[in-house]
């Protein structure tokens, strides 16, 4: 297996974890939010570095040089591929950004030490492959989020009920999974309960409960931190994709797409800022597990494509609301609160990460989401119609709550409420990412696609059943020229 040309990986999971046990020591909260920024800036760079290191190797495996986690995992459990590549930075960089919007009157009430243990455990779980692992650290990344509630004294009924169920549904559905367990020989019951787990920590409709509740009760940054890494997506790929069938794939993209409609329509309707992005945040990572389970070439692409620009946008998105709410309390959505002349920079992060997670021309999301509706669209032709319903809820939804909250009146305040400097640096980064990865969006497409296409082989069952062949042809073209892609679509748009 070729090797990094430095040990990013495990830079990347020992940095925050070193960085919670020096921060758990200090008593001034001011000082431990600037440590807690060095060291996430930190852990991105070495994440960062560690992808555009493997992706020198043109490998679809790696793992560390001077690999540490060898002396505790043998069989190469904790290595780089190409679905876990990206995915690192980008959890990485939700967490600086968390990190680093966190406003001064917030910091006695945000846990900078568990805040970086759970990035420690995030980075560790995307970079490992072996199932049990995986279950492990699925299971100890409840614990910060639990942690909160019990120091809030908030109920934690709700949230230890649905995780008990998702570990407990892992661990059982794991015991029964046989080694010689494939795609073409797949063990019907393990596949079952291993799937129901990814999909109650997903948030898959009807279990989706303890998601609102954890945004009701949790701090924000808590909550966007556990949900917007779609952990269990990851579950999924890594424990159901390479033993499920293509009918049983297909099925559980059903039940995605109802939990996208559902949250989509519920979206609309919410008088609450978090139980709003809670629900449009569901929809979304909804639409990118419709995507994963097409079990085709351009469905998957897409799906992983969308995955990197949902993630960047609702970032961005969720970290806008938390820092008005940080200025004005929680807010409520039935009214007009006037805030543009007072916060522009944040109503114009607002406006361009809800637009671009819909996929609006010209973001991150535009391509991928095209990739996605067509990928679907060679599957279940119908269900194609409902990708595009449930996108266009979505974006009505973002467009309501961007003028009850920036316009329609006008804000007094005794106080400044502009933003601050490391809000200003967030927005930059995130307006570079938006724009920029829908301006240049082949480097991105294509090493999607590249992933697709080698987890499909993996699966090793022949996947002509679902359209494989026209879906491969589609893509090929999207990723040879992707400019005439976003034209033909605008122009079949219009």
């Amino acid at each position: 297996m070729p090797e990094l040309h430095m040990p990013w990986l495990g830079l990347a999971v020992l940095l925050p974890l070193v960085g919670a046990i020096w921060v758990s020591w200090l008593k001034d909260r001011d000082q431990a939010r600037r440590v807690s920024v060095v060291i996430c800036c930190l852990t991105l760079l070495s994440s960062c570095g560690e992808w555009i290191d493997f992706t020198t190797l043109h490998s679809f495996v790696a793992h560390d040089r001077w690999d540490v986690f060898q002396l505790f995992f043998p069989n190469d459990a904790f290595v780089v591929d190409q679905l876990s590549a990206p995915l690192l930075p980008l959890g990485a960089l939700l967490y600086l950004a968390t990190v680093l919007t966190t406003l001064r009157t917030k910091v006695n009430r945000f846990s900078f030490g568990w805040t970086l243990f759970s990035e420690s455990v995030l980075l560790a779980t995307l970079g490992c492959r072996e199932p049990w692992i995986i279950i492990l650290l699925m299971a100890i990344g409840i614990i910060p989020p639990w942690i909160e509630l019990r120091n809030r004294r908030q109920s934690t009924r709700v949230y230890l009920l649905h995780m008990g169920l998702f570990v407990g549904l892992l661990v059982v559905g794991q015991l029964l999974v046989g080694a010689d367990a494939t795609a073409a020989n797949p063990p019907i019951l393990a596949g079952c309960l291993l799937t129901a787990g990814a999909l109650i920590r997903s948030g898959i409709c009807p279990l989706h409960c303890w998601m609102t509740d954890l945004f009701e009760k949790a701090t924000f940054g808590t909550a966007i931190l556990f949900v917007t890494p779609m952990a269990g997506a990851y579950v999924v790929m890594r424990l159901v994709f390479p033993i499920a069938p293509v009918w049983a794939l297909q099925s559980i993209a059903v039940l995605s797409l109802i939990t996208a409609i559902y949250s989509a329509g519920m979206a609309l309707i919410q008088h609450e800022s978090r139980r709003f992005f809670c629900y449009l945040f569901l929809s979304h990572s909804s639409l990118v597990l419709v995507g994963l389970e097409m079990a085709t070439p351009i469905g998957l692409a897409g799906a992983l494509c969308v995955w990197l620009s949902v993630g960047i946008s609702l970032m961005g998105f969720g970290l806008a609301l938390r820092s008005v709410e940080a200025r004005t309390g929680r807010l409520s959505l039935d009214g007009f609160h006037g805030l543009y002349e007072h916060t522009p920079f944040l109503a114009n992060m607002f406006l361009l990460t809800g637009l671009a997670s819909i996929g609006f021309p010209g973001t991150i999301g535009f391509i991928g989401t095209e990739l996605l509706i067509e990928g679907v669209i060679d599957v279940y032709p119908m269900v194609g119609f409902a990708v595009v319903l449930v996108a266009a809820l979505n974006g009505i939804a973002v467009v309501r709550a961007y003028f009850h909250v920036f316009t329609g009146s006008r804000h007094l305040a005794t106080v400044s409420l502009v933003c601050r400097p490391p809000e200003r640096i967030t927005i930059l980064i995130m307006a570079v990412l938006i724009i920029g990865g829908g301006l240049f969006p082949q480097p991105g497409v294509q090493s999607r696609y590249h992933a697709a296409t080698e987890l499909i082989k993996l699966r090793g069952v022949d996947e002509t059943d679902s359209h494989s062949d026209t879906a491969h042809t589609g893509a090929s073209e999207t990723i040879s020229n992707p400019t005439t892609k976003r034209s033909s679509v605008s122009q079949s748009r219009r």
